[in-house]
Parts: structure tokens; sequence; C-alpha cells
């Protein structure tokens, strides 16, 4: 059987950089919605249009669009071992499609690792970041420093912040996520599914305990 892994937490916790990492590791595809609307919409595809005209429009992408991307793209030969879910459900509407998605491949999920870290870690993580304005080199005025304050080691350009990595802003997405993503919690641990993952240890522990986790299920 093939594992399906739901990933969560909040945006600043390395939920990208650990769904990456364990893909390495594991074999499983990481599936970020994210990419997949890029993919789609970029592609023309006949789901990216329609996503699109949603979009055009100022209004959120209905559920049954996205499942279908989900389950288009996990149907593919390379997801045969499994796959990482990253951004998808964000609802228990759209857990039980999911589960529906996977009860008709024959599949169910393994476990939902959630991944969480104290507020002021993940505010002192994203509010610290820079962006390099001519290729997007990412520096962290705290982990990842420039030799110059304000310019790129690699080309030179001027590092700006951008206005989802401020204080006030970050602040608000945090709040957001958990608004949003709650339900989504309990649905998870009263399935029996939910895995807490602390996110503010080093980046090898983090990874470590979301292997115990997957091979604990």
């Amino acid at each position: 059987m093939a594992t399906y892994i739901v990933l969560l937490g909040p945006p600043g916790v390395g939920k990208g950089t650990q769904a990456e990492i364990l893909a390495k590791q594991t074999g499983l595809i990481h599936v970020s919605t994210g990419d997949l609307f890029r993919e789609n919409i970029k592609n023309q595809t006949e789901l990216g249009v329609l996503a699109q005209s949603f979009m055009n429009k100022g209004e959120l992408v209905p559920d049954d669009v996205t499942i279908a991307m989900v389950k288009d793209r996990i149907s593919r030969p390379d997801c045969e071992r499994g796959v990482i879910l990253d951004g998808f459900p964000r609802t228990p509407i759209q857990a039980d499609a999911t589960k529906a998605l996977l009860n008709e491949m024959g599949e169910d999920l393994a476990v939902v690792p959630y991944i969480t870290a104290p507020n002021d870690v993940i505010i002192e993580r994203l509010s610290g970041r820079w962006t390099c304005r001519a290729h997007g080199h990412i520096f962290h005025e705290k982990f990842n420093p420039p030799a110059t304050q304000g310019v790129c080691d690699h080309d030179g350009s001027e590092l700006y912040q951008r206005d989802d990595d401020k204080k006030e802003t970050v602040k608000h997405r945090i709040q957001v996520y958990v608004e949003q993503t709650s339900p989504l919690i309990e649905y998870y641990r009263k399935a029996g599914l939910l895995v807490d993952i602390r996110g503010d240890q080093e980046i090898e522990k983090v990874t470590q305990d979301l292997l115990d986790a997957i091979e604990g299920k």
C-alpha cells in the first residue's frame, strides 16, 4: 500500500522545508496545492482555466476544482508510493473530500503531522526575512544575514521586505491560520491521525520526529 500524509502547520513553521526533506528521504511525492494551481494555470489546463476564472473575480476556487487537481496529480505514476499533501485540505469539508478520494483509490491517510511553534518564534523567523529584488534570494537578519546590510550577496541587488513578511502581517497570517484550521486540527485529532510535532527544534530533530510519526503508523 502507498503512504498518504497530510502535513499541517502555520506559516513560518518550516513545513515546506520539512516536506522537501521528507520527500527525499521517503520517496514520497511532495504535492503542494500552491504549486498545483501555478502548474495548471501556467499550462492552461481545463482545471487551470476554471480556477483562474474564479480568481480573476476575487472568489475562492471551489473545493471540487481543487480536489480534481489533487486527484489528477496523485493518480500519476510517480505517486505510486504515496504523497505528502501540503496546503490541502484546509477545512473539515475538504478533509471529507480527501478521504473520499483516497477511499476511491483503495487507500487511506496514514498520519497527519501537525508542526507547531510558539508565535514569537514564528514571528521572528518570518519578520526577519529579506528578499533580493533581482532573483528572489532569501536572507534573514538573524539566521542568514547578508555580508552587507540591504545588499544581496549573490548579485548585488537591493534587499527588500515583502509585505507578508512584515511583523503585523505575520501576526495576522498566524491568527487567520489558527482560526481557519482549528476545526481541521480537531477533525484529525478525533480521527486519531494527528501527531503534534515541535517545530522550534533543530531542523534535523524535527525531521526525525516526522519520520518516527510516519513509521509509527
